[in-house]
């Protein structure tokens, strides 16, 4: 359905209607925009999460996957949102550099992002989704995805392959 599109199911039942979700939020545009989407398509906002640098008076991580530059108002974002945030300091690094995560791999920092959905699970048993502000990046979406599907979650990514300016304009008029 047209409330679903952009709803990538991970597992293998179809999803229908809405689904208590976590919001991944770097402190960027893009992800606030991300979770404004999926409440606007029904879903319902139980918590947030941000993978945040080990130094916290570091700008920024060096990440493949990450953005960071903001993470100083994700408390605030959060706060703004009325939920709780589930935060984790982002240890791994970019170890499995192939376009598509398809295995677990020692120390690459999905297996953080992957430890963090876990900390949201244990702490919001209800949760059954993860929205993402992925846009353009396969390489970032395709991670959000397999973390998903190995914690039996369904990615929303409301953002993606949205034409920037159609883009652009919508957050405008958000």
């Amino acid at each position: 359905s047209s409330e679903q599109a952009g709803a990538r199911s991970t597992r293998r039942e179809k999803r229908v209607g809405a689904m208590k979700f976590v919001a991944l939020l770097s402190g960027g545009k893009d992800s606030v925009f991300a979770t404004i989407e999926a409440e606007r398509y029904g879903h319902e906002l139980v918590c947030a999460a941000h993978l945040r640098p080990a130094d916290a008076a570091a700008d920024e991580i060096d990440s493949y996957c990450f953005q960071s530059a903001a993470h100083g108002a994700v408390a605030g974002v959060a706060a703004c949102l009325g939920v709780p945030l589930v935060a984790r300091a982002l240890s791994g690094g970019a170890v499995d550099q192939s376009l598509n995560y398809r295995k677990p791999v020692a120390g690459d920092e999905v297996e953080d992002m992957y430890a963090l959905l876990e900390d949201v699970k244990r702490a919001h048993p209800s949760v059954e989704a993860v929205s993402s502000g992925a846009i353009l990046s396969t390489y970032q979406r395709t991670r959000v995805e397999a973390c998903c599907e190995r914690l039996g979650l369904t990615s929303l990514s409301y953002l993606w392959r949205r034409p920037q300016r159609r883009l652009l304009r919508d957050m405008a008029r958000t």
